[in-house]
């Protein structure tokens, strides 16, 4: 039976979902649902497009809905909303959030018996993973992750919310002197901004107050506060011709010791160089559409996050051919 995914929201990740679907065979899109008028959006793929507000009439057709809105201020409430009626994924990645965010999710999600797996991405996500399989197997050491140099979706939607703001793209950058030091085994002590620096560029509106709009960027809690952040006011032209990607991608280093007196150290190193932030995002987001399918066929309930997901359930391959090919 081909899985139902239904696609709430239409922007870049909305559109990476879609493309995404295209490429595993046990899945269908059934549409898009969109806050703008339907026959103002046309699909990648000639999918239909349906407006946000009629989703709860079609609870019956789709098996999981992926939830394609900002962290800043659309999953926060989009998520627990829908997850009162659909099986859900989201990509909620304010970290500081997210035990918050679980806990709103899950209580949604217990009024029919629903399922729900939320901050799915890269990072939250893979990262998470790559953080938890580190420190298992070396207990004795410490994470390192560095983002970039790309654009952050969150960060950047983050900024487009600032009034007076036109558009905005933002690129946190790593540090090349932290990487180093980390790589060699030092396992220094590193400070949030002795890791990155975030660099914005931002078109603002005509007559907007452009200090104001630096002073909201480079005060704004969980997003730019604890960083060296530099923002350049450019026109929409400038920003459509230089910045008009969505590359990312980063490191999760575990750096850690073993024997007698600590005497052999291990750096375990998990990467991801990505052309497109927001179509690999959606390929993460459909993968967990996969899992959240299979763990609610088996009665299993409540909010989830990828640290909950037996690995084999993201996989369209059966067990027998995991074993085969993968172990």
């Amino acid at each position: 039976m081909s899985i139902r995914i239904g696609i709430y929201g239409y922007g870049n990740l909305g559109r990476g979902v879609e493309l995404a679907v295209q490429q595993n065979s046990d899945m269908t899109a059934v549409g898009v649902f969109t806050r703008r008028d339907p026959k103002t959006v046309q699909t990648c793929t000639g999918i239909p497009v349906f407006f946000a507000g009629d989703a709860e009439k079609m609870t019956e057709d789709i098996d999981v809905m992926i939830l394609c809105g900002g962290s800043a201020t659309d999953l926060p409430k989009q998520t627990p909303i829908l997850a009162e009626k659909f099986n859900v994924v989201d990509s909620f990645d304010t970290h500081a959030k997210i035990p918050e965010h679980v806990k709103n999710v899950q209580a949604a999600t217990e009024k029919l018996g629903k399922t729900a797996l939320v901050s799915a991405g890269w990072d939250p996500g893979m990262f998470s993973l790559a953080r938890l399989y580190g420190g298992a197997v070396l207990p004795n050491g410490k994470d390192y992750t560095f983002w970039g140099k790309g654009v952050s979706q969150g960060h950047s939607d983050a900024i487009r919310r600032i009034e007076g703001v036109v558009d905005a793209k933002q690129y946190t950058i790593p540090l090349e002197n932290a990487l180093t030091a980390v790589r060699s085994g030092q396992n220094p002590e590193l400070a949030t901004d002795e890791k990155h620096e975030r660099e914005c560029f931002v078109v603002a509106a005509e007559g907007a107050d452009k200090a104001r709009i630096e002073r909201e960027i480079k005060t704004m809690p969980n997003y730019f506060a604890d960083y060296k952040t530099t923002v350049h006011f450019i026109s929409l032209e400038e920003l459509r011709e230089k910045h008009g990607g969505l590359p990312h991608g980063g490191v999760v280093i575990r750096s850690g010791v073993t024997g007698v007196d600590n005497q052999h150290k291990h750096v375990i190193e998990y990467g991801l160089k990505l052309d497109s932030n927001a179509e690999f995002t959606a390929s993460v987001l459909v993968a967990c559409a996969r899992a959240v399918y299979r763990m609610h066929q088996e009665g299993n309930a409540g909010c989830k996050t990828l640290l909950d997901v037996p690995p084999a359930y993201l996989s369209p391959l059966s067990r027998e051919e995991l074993l085969a090919k993968l172990l």
